[in-house]
C-alpha cells in the first residue's frame, strides 16, 4: 500500500491479495469508528470489573430495578427480513476456505462465519477469512485440496452471518493512532465496508451475530457503532441485522433491555449455552455454595438453564423477535454406528426441548446434524418461526441462579485437563476449531474446562472417590494427559507441537490465585 490513512498502523505482514481488503478507505472507516467508539468501550470494559467486584463481594446478579419499565412496556422491534424468517437450522464454523463452502451448501437456512470462539485470530487467519467471506457474497469463491477435488457454491445457499469477535478483545496488527483497534470493530468494519452494498444487491443484507455481551450498555454502543457505519456508506437505518448471543449471567437478566436498545437492527436473541455456563461459573467464583459438577453432566434439562431458555423464548416472542437454540456439538464418526446412534438420540432429544421450549431455530456444528435437526423442527413447527407464540413461564431470579446438582469426578478433572490442554495447543497453533473425542470444541467449551479446574481448587472441592482436588493433583493429572497425546500423536507431532506452551498456560490460569476473564487474552500472545 502506497499511503496509510493519517495514525493508522499496520503491524502484520503485507501478503498477495491482502491489499484488497486493507484498503485505503477500508483502513479510514475502521479508525473512523475506533476513533468514535473506543473511549465508551474502556468504560464499559471497566463497568464490568465493577460488577464483578460487588459479586465477589457477595451481591447476586439480578433484574435492574431502574429498566423496569422498559420489561414492563409494550415496544416491539422492528422487523426481520424474508431470508432470516426461517432460520430452523443454523450451523457455524471458523472462516477458512472450504468450511466456508461447504456450510453454505449444507442446507442448513443459515451459515455463522465465526471470527470469534471457532477462530484463532491470526493475522493471516483473519486476512484470508475477509478475502473468504468477500468471495462467497459474490459467489465466486472457489477451493481445490492438495488431493485435486474442487469445491464451489450449490445454487442454493445458506444465508450468511458474521460474528465478529467480543468486546474485551484487542486487534493488535492494527492500531489508530498508536492503540490497537478493538478486534469487534476490526471485524465488522471491514466486513461491512467490503460486503454490505454487495449483500443488499443480492437481495440479502449485512446480518451479524453479537457475542459476549454483558449488559444492555454494551448493545447500545453496538446499536451506536450501526447508526455511523451505515450513515458513513449511506446505507438507511435498520439495514444492519443482527442476533445477539445470550451467553452471559448478566446478559441473561437484561434480554429485554438488550433488544430495546438495539430494536431497529436486532432479529434474534441465542442461547449461546456453553460461553453461559462458563459465564456463570467465572462471575458466581467466589461462592462456595455454587460449585458446578462435570461439564458433561451440566446438560440442559438441569433447571438453571432450562429456565434460561424458556425465559429467552418468552421474552423473545413478546417483541417480535426470533429465539435461536444452542449448539449440538457432535461429529458422525466413520464407522462407529453404535456410538453415533446414541449421540444422534441425544441430540434429537435436546432439539425437541429446545422446540416445545419456543425456540425457532437451533445451531449444529457439523453437516451430518443438519437433517436431524432439521426433521426435529419440520415435525413440531410447521410455521417458518414460532414467534406467534406467546409463553409465560414465570422464569424468576433464583431459577436462573439454581446451582446444578451431580458429581465431581477423576473422569470430569481429566477431561477438562485433557480438553484443555488439547484446545490450547492447537487455538495458539493457528486452528480455533478443534475435533476432541467426536465434539467439536471451540473457546467456549475450554473456558469451562479451565475455569471449572479453578472453581474446583478455590473450594477444595471434592471428587466421587473421597479424595480432593489439589494442585498436586491436577499438575499430575496434566503430566498424565500430556504423556497421552504424546502416545496419541507420535513423538515428531507432539514436539513439533506446541504442548509445553499450552501446557504453561493451562498451568497458570487454572492454578492462579484469581480467575483470569477470558484464556484468549493471555493466549493472544503467543499468536502471529
Amino acid at each position: 500500500m502506497k499511503k496509510l490513512p493519517k495514525g493508522v498502523e499496520i503491524l502484520g505482514p503485507m501478503n498477495a491479495g491482502y491489499e484488497k481488503i486493507l484498503t485505503h478507505d477500508a483502513l479510514a472507516f475502521v479508525a473512523r469508528l475506533a476513533r468514535k467508539h473506543e473511549p465508551t468501550r474502556q468504560k464499559l470494559l471497566t463497568y464490568r470489573l465493577e460488577r464483578q467486584t460487588r459479586i465477589d463481594r457477595g451481591k447476586l446478579p439480578g433484574f435492574l430495578p431502574e429498566t423496569r419499565k422498559i420489561r414492563s412496556g409494550t415496544w416491539k422491534i422492528a422487523g426481520i427480513p424474508a431470508d432470516l424468517q426461517d432460520r430452523r437450522v443454523e450451523i457455524t464454523g471458523p472462516v477458512d476456505r472450504k468450511m466456508v463452502i461447504n456450510a453454505l451448501n449444507s442446507g442448513a437456512k443459515c451459515f455463522m462465519a465465526d471470527f470469534e470462539d471457532s477462530q484463532a485470530p491470526t493475522w493471516e487467519g483473519l486476512m484470508t477469512g475477509h478475502i473468504n467471506l468477500r468471495d462467497a457474497v459474490r459467489r465466486t469463491i472457489r477451493y481445490t485440496s492438495p488431493e485435486g477435488k474442487d469445491y464451489a457454491l450449490a445454487d442454493k445457499t445458506a444465508t450468511l452471518m458474521v460474528r465478529p469477535r467480543g468486546w474485551h478483545l484487542p486487534e493488535k496488527h492494527l492500531r489508530a493512532d498508536g492503540k490497537p483497534v478493538s478486534g469487534s470493530l476490526f471485524d465488522f468494519a471491514l466486513f461491512f465496508f467490503h460486503n454490505a452494498k454487495e449483500a443488499l444487491r443480492r437481495g440479502t443484507g449485512p446480518y451479524f451475530y453479537l457475542p459476549k455481551m454483558q449488559s444492555h450498555l454494551e448493545a447500545r454502543l453496538w446499536n451506536s457503532v450501526f447508526v455511523d457505519a451505515q450513515k458513513a456508506l449511506k446505507i438507511p437505518k435498520g439495514t444492519i441485522k443482527v442476533t445477539v448471543l445470550i451467553e452471559t449471567l448478566w446478559a441473561a437478566f437484561e434480554m429485554d433491555e438488550i433488544l430495546y436498545e438495539l430494536r431497529d437492527h436486532i432479529v434474534a436473541l441465542n442461547c449461546g449455552r456453553w460461553d453461559y455456563i462458563f459465564s456463570c461459573i467465572k462471575t458466581l467464583k467466589a461462592r462456595a455454595d455454587w460449585v458446578v459438577p462435570d461439564r458433561f453432566q451440566v446438560t440442559m434439562d438441569k433447571h438453571f438453564l432450562d429456565s434460561y431458555s424458556k425465559l429467552l423464548c418468552e421474552t423473545c416472542h413478546k417483541r417480535g423477535a426470533q429465539a435461536m437454540g444452542g449448539m449440538a456439538a457432535f461429529i458422525p464418526v466413520k464407522g462407529d454406528e453404535a456410538l453415533n446412534r446414541q449421540a444422534y438420540a441425544k441430540v434429537e432429544a435436546d432439539k425437541l426441548r429446545e422446540v416445545k421450549n419456543g425456540h425457532d431455530g437451533t445451531w449444529v456444528a457439523h453437516p451430518g446434524l443438519v437433517s436431524l435437526a432439521t426433521r426435529v423442527f419440520d415435525e413440531h413447527m410447521s410455521t417458518p418461526n414460532q414467534v406467534h407464540k406467546q409463553f409465560s413461564y414465570g422464569i424468576t431470579a433464583d431459577d436462573l441462579l439454581q446451582k446444578p446438582e451431580g458429581q465431581i469426578t477423576e473422569n470430569g478433572l481429566r477431561m477438562n485437563i485433557n480438553v484443555g490442554l488439547g484446545y490450547l495447543e492447537a487455538w495458539i497453533s493457528g486452528n480455533g476449531c478443534v475435533p476432541l473425542h467426536n465434539l467439536m470444541e471451540d473457546a467456549a467449551t475450554a473456558e469451562i474446562s479451565r475455569t471449572q479446574v479453578w472453581q474446583w481448587l478455590r473450594h477444595g472441592a471434592t471428587l466421587s472417590d473421597g479424595r480432593r482436588v489439589t494442585r498436586e493433583r491436577v499438575l499430575q493429572l496434566m503430566d498424565e494427559e500430556l504423556a497421552a497425546y504424546r502416545r496419541q500423536l507420535g513423538d515428531e507431532r507432539f514436539y513439533r507441537g506446541r504442548f509445553a506452551e499450552a501446557a504453561g498456560i493451562f498451568a497458570r490460569l487454572s492454578t492462579a490465585q484469581s480467575c483470569a476473564d477470558f484464556l484468549t487474552l493471555p493466549a493472544y500472545d503467543y499468536l502471529d
